[in-house]
């Protein structure tokens, strides 16, 4: 019933700027952890930034600073800013969710990272930097 379509992927020059969208269906921000993933050539998923049902952000360390997590509410769109880009932020991006323990994107008391802990996922959009 939830479904997650990415958009906005693109090829841009190294410095760049590039904003996903990740269009939601059968999603309630305000009860889910909404999550950008991303998984370059040879390498495995890795988690890039979280957002939970109370708003609260996290980001990876490689992207704090540059990327940025948005939501609309009414839309039912979560957004993932991308400025700075450089040719190591090459990869699929792809949009998670999850709803577990009030989407709080909690587990074990720490925030959750690994792609196993959200049951949702889209099927990507490619971005592609340049040096």
């Amino acid at each position: 019933q939830v479904q997650l379509v990415e958009s906005g992927g693109g090829s841009v020059q190294a410095g760049g700027s590039l904003r996903l969208s990740c269009t939601t269906s059968g999603v309630t921000f305000n009860v889910y952890c909404m999550g950008w993933f991303r998984q370059g050539p040879g390498k495995e998923r890795e988690w890039v930034a979280l957002m939970n049902s109370l708003g609260a952000t996290l980001y990876e360390d490689s992207v704090k600073g540059r990327f940025n997590v948005s939501q609309d509410n009414t839309e039912k769109v979560f957004y993932l800013q991308m400025n700075s880009l450089k040719p190591e932020d090459t990869a699929m991006y792809y949009c998670a969710a999850d709803d577990y323990a009030g989407g709080y994107c909690y587990k074990g008391g720490h925030w959750k990272k690994g792609a196993d802990d959200f049951g949702a996922w889209g099927r990507g959009t490619q971005v592609t930097v340049s040096s």
